[in-house]
């Protein structure tokens, strides 16, 4: 723990359906993530670990417990919420998702754009975080002229120009070759060491699990703290 509490889960749990198809994808959960923590939450695919994110992110509601963000008092207002989770929590999907009739600049400043900034302001800023992730040169090509590598930056960056608080990347290397995906490590950590970020990264990949200090174990919805930082 390296500084204040940005997410808190208090038996968190989310299960899909009801009755005897019931899904339970996390089991309910307590876990805090703290100021510039580097987090990796390690498992095989279908353990929780996207779910487990997804309710950090807020991007889905818990069937049990609760979910809290200290930072944002006023979290029950929907509104109001979507728009402080705009610029306090990024979300690095494992697809980097851009929209293929907008170029590079446009897909990393969207987000500032419907959370209410400028269209100035949105793209000076995605210029100056595609610079960071070393992309800056194809802030005018659209998406289907960039490699998948190239475009998974290109997600970084969308994420680090709204200049996030907390950084939640799912898979980020999934569907990259090693190097690669070794590549986007790269520009990810530096970045978020530049921001001041907390990090948390989910991954079934051992070569990403071990470039960040503390690691969480996911197996079957249940999550495992480590207290020393290491796995078991």
């Amino acid at each position: 723990m390296t500084g204040r509490a940005l997410v808190i889960c208090r038996e968190a749990g989310r299960t899909y359906g009801r009755g005897p198809a019931a899904v339970v994808a996390v089991h309910g959960t307590n876990c805090q993530v703290h100021a510039r923590d580097r987090i990796a939450v390690m498992g095989p695919s279908g353990s929780g670990k996207s779910t487990l994110l997804h309710l950090m992110a807020g991007l889905e509601q818990p069937t049990s417990g609760e979910m809290v963000w200290p930072w944002y008092a006023d979290a029950a207002d929907p509104q109001a919420w979507v728009r402080a989770r705009a610029r306090g929590i990024g979300v690095v999907f494992q697809s980097p998702s851009l929209i293929a009739t907008l170029d590079v600049a446009e897909n990393t400043g969207l987000p500032l754009v419907l959370a209410g900034e400028s269209a100035d302001l949105a793209r000076a800023r995605a210029l100056a975080a595609l610079d960071r992730v070393g992309v800056a040169d194809l802030a005018d090509r659209l998406p289907d002229e960039i490699s998948g590598g190239q475009a998974q930056r290109v997600a970084v960056a969308r994420v680090l120009a709204s200049r996030p608080r907390l950084v939640l990347a799912d898979e980020p290397t999934g569907r990259l070759d090693r190097t690669t995906g070794r590549h986007v490590v790269d520009v990810l950590l530096a970045a978020v060491d530049e921001i001041g970020a907390a990090l948390v990264v989910s991954t079934h990949d051992p070569a990403v699990g071990e470039r960040l200090p503390t690691h969480w174990t996911m197996r079957d919805g249940r999550l495992h703290l480590h207290p020393d930082g290491g796995t078991p």
